[in-house]
């Protein structure tokens, strides 16, 4: 299976589970929440891999225009009803993380979590930070995070590729995709991207990275 067809089974995959995986995905993570408090307004922001879209509402706060991307078409219709049923305006866009259709240097704040694990190749998860780096300003600012080994299930030092099962009511398991990061890889994968890396963090068994946009 080459990398694209292992990016459509990622896509399916969340396709098929997308109605049970929203329901859990409630509420924004704690660590979003602080990389957005009192951040000052920007014309427009980022939810790539925007799921649900839980944290492209929290982006709507300070933005004037959000715009959430995900694989998953059934995913971005679960953030389309979430936006209705809260009153929140995004624009959706069916796209791959390393293929996001907006110009360069068009988007001041970003966030980009648990996604970037679901990529099948570092090629492709390096691409994507890239394509970060491409739409963020210079001088905007971006919130990227990581499956770890520092998370308490897991008993490994290095990276590793593997499978989680998501349960889905009724007891089917769904495999999903998964390369789990040493946080050491995680600074690596970053730093060996065109994003500017500010600060490194290792938070509830997640990597993060705040960075800057395109490195000069």
């Amino acid at each position: 299976m080459d990398g694209a067809d292992e990016r459509r089974e990622v896509r399916a995959t969340y396709d098929r589970i997308a109605a049970h995986f929203s329901k859990t995905r409630e509420h924004a993570w704690p660590e979003i929440e602080a990389f957005l408090a009192d951040a000052p307004r920007v014309g427009v922001a980022l939810d790539l891999g925007c799921g649900n879209g839980r944290h492209a509402e929290l982006l709507a706060e300070s933005a004037d225009r959000v715009v959430g991307a995900d694989a998953s078409g059934r995913l971005l219709c679960e953030a389309r009803d979430r936006a209705a049923d809260r009153g929140f305006d995004a624009d959706l866009l069916q796209c791959d993380a390393a293929g996001v259709p907006l110009g360069d240097d068009a988007v001041g704040r970003a966030v980009y979590v648990a996604t970037l694990h679901h990529l099948p190749s570092r090629d492709a998860r390096v691409a994507s930070l890239n394509e970060l780096a491409r739409v963020l300003t210079q001088d905007g600012r971006a919130l990227v995070s990581a499956w770890s080994t520092a998370h308490d299930r897991f008993d490994e030092e290095a990276g590793f590729d593997t499978e989680v099962d998501w349960t889905l009511p009724g007891g089917e398991t769904v495999p999903r995709f998964y390369h789990i990061y040493a946080p050491a890889e995680f600074e690596a994968d970053v730093a060996d991207s065109d994003l500017d890396p500010i600060e490194f963090e290792v938070s509830s068994g997640n990597c993060y990275a705040t960075v800057r946009g395109a490195k000069q």
